[in-house]
């Protein structure tokens, strides 16, 4: 998609040249000064009842006299949130679905939020109207038409804030759409291998450093956790590091963890067969993290970031580790497997205690990890956990700005008591109550030695029924909070 800005004032809209004008209006009415020719058009459409200035209302007119555009659509939001401009303008593109439009010019009228931001959720809204999934589906419809998109802006301080939302937009989107593409494919498609080999195609298109460990040198560095889970399986683990350098060497970086089930069938728990499909999303996590990291490179901040991945499946053979084993983790701690299903953290544990030799500044996990956090909090926020109340407003804050929010959730010590095991220094899961929590505290007791965030994004990484299909959240929240770390505010 090409995405680019244009000063139109308010007053002039009717003379901007493009196959479809869009105005999203926030508010009960429009602005005095506005354009004279649209504004009684909209106008008429009231009076006749055929238009309001109430949220999820539209009008659509063709030709339009005094209007160069032969596309009018007028898009109201009710509110004058950054949130409702988003859905408000996603929802008139429907409009022109299917139809002969290829540009779009649009102007945002009456909104508070930041030009740079309306700019960002701009180009995010068009592109996941635009997106579809084709990799196994040559049936799939060809993309549309429209695929230039003009933000208007009123003066040339509103078109450089604009710029500036617009690059950082098409850096997220990057990432949103890489990461949505991986979680789509399944399991016999987006194996640990291909996370490897899509990583190292990664690193050489944007300049990353990249490692993919095999077997062989995980067994060295004696991750008997992440082993356990992967046993079961015939296809091989993979352990991935990507390293983005954008500040001096000294510099400790950020470190975001993600969890890499490409397919979970919960092991020798065995998952119930219903909706078993959708475990291919399991590696979500792993998905939005890879995505994180072409968005950081595509926006170059002056940071450095290192990505860790522990990608494998869970499956149930005569080889999987079984209810009651106790393995060792790569920090020395056993852990007594009482349930295979609950793997994610077994996976996680290693790659956080491998996260210390690069003595992070801050490590943040991204995981796929309980249905308990689907039921605490649906499918709006994600779950988050951290080690101090800094880094939870940073993650908060970083949500609200990307529009992909979060909730953080309490690591109270009392939730670690169902943990305990009389076998090994700790068990995999705790009872039924609290299963997100007690999740991440089992992940706590393996991130002590550094500053800590956790993201359950169970309930968000993807959609069910109609709408099945991954979402690429976090992708938006994590590209923010990398942001947000960048000393001095030089980005």
């Amino acid at each position: 998609m090409d995405f680019r800005t244009q000063a139109a004032s308010v007053d002039a809209l009717a003379g901007v040249a493009a196959d479809a004008l869009i105005v999203v209006v926030a508010g009960d009415a429009l602005p005095k000064n506005f354009d004279k020719s649209l504004g009684a058009l909209a106008a008429d459409a009231v009076k006749l009842g055929d238009f309001e200035f109430k949220a999820g209302k539209t009008l659509s007119l063709l030709r339009p006299a005094g209007v160069k555009a032969p596309r009018v659509v007028f898009a109201a939001s009710g509110k004058s949130t950054l949130k409702a401009a988003r859905s408000t303008f996603q929802a008139s593109l429907g409009l022109l679905k299917g139809r002969g439009a290829a540009h779009a010019a649009v102007a945002f009228v009456g909104f508070d939020a930041p030009t740079e931001s309306l700019a960002e959720q701009f180009v995010l809204a068009a592109q996941d109207a635009g997106y579809v999934y084709r990799h196994t589906k040559p049936s799939a419809p060809a993309a549309g038409k429209l695929g230039k998109f003009t933000l208007l802006t009123a003066d040339a301080e509103a078109t450089k804030a604009a710029k500036a939302g617009l690059a950082r937009g098409e850096a997220i989107g990057a990432g949103i759409e890489l990461a949505r593409e991986l979680a789509n494919r399944p399991g016999n498609h987006a194996t640990p291998t291909f996370l490897g080999q899509q990583a190292q195609a990664l690193g050489k298109s944007h300049g990353l450093k990249v490692e993919v460990l095999d077997k062989k040198a995980v067994e060295k560095l004696g991750m008997g956790s992440f082993l356990s889970v992967a046993q079961g399986s015939d296809e091989p683990l993979r352990f991935i590091v990507i390293r983005y350098d954008g500040a001096v060497k000294t510099q400790a970086p950020v470190v975001l963890v993600g969890k890499g089930i490409t397919f979970d069938s919960g092991g020798i728990s065995l998952k119930p067969g219903a909706g078993m499909d959708e475990m291919k999303f399991d590696m979500g996590g792993a998905a939005s993290v890879i995505g994180a990291m072409r968005a950081i490179a595509e926006l170059k901040p002056k940071i450095n970031v290192v990505m860790l991945v522990a990608a494998c499946e869970n499956m149930p053979s005569g080889h999987a580790v079984k209810p009651g084993d106790v393995v060792t983790s790569m920090s020395g701690q056993t852990i007594e497997n009482l349930n295979t299903d609950a793997e994610g953290r077994l996976i996680l544990c290693d790659a956080l205690t491998y996260a210390e030799r690069f003595k992070p500044a801050v490590v943040v996990d991204v995981a796929t990890l309980t249905g308990a956090c689907v039921i605490a909090l649906g499918g709006v926020r994600s779950g988050m956990y951290a080690s101090d109340d800094e880094l939870a407003g940073a993650l908060s804050a970083a949500g609200e700005a990307a529009l992909d929010p979060c909730w953080r959730m309490p690591l109270d010590e009392e939730y670690e008591e169902g943990l305990k095991s009389n076998f090994a220094d700790v068990a995999n899961v705790a009872g039924r109550e609290g299963g997100s929590v007690t999740a991440a505290k089992f992940l706590q007791r393996f991130a002590s030695k550094y500053r800590w965030g956790h993201l359950d994004i169970a309930g968000t990484a993807w959609k069910g029924g109609a709408a099945k299909g991954a979402t690429g959240r976090p992708v938006g929240l994590l590209t923010h909070f990398v942001l947000s770390q960048v000393k001095g505010g030089a980005r």
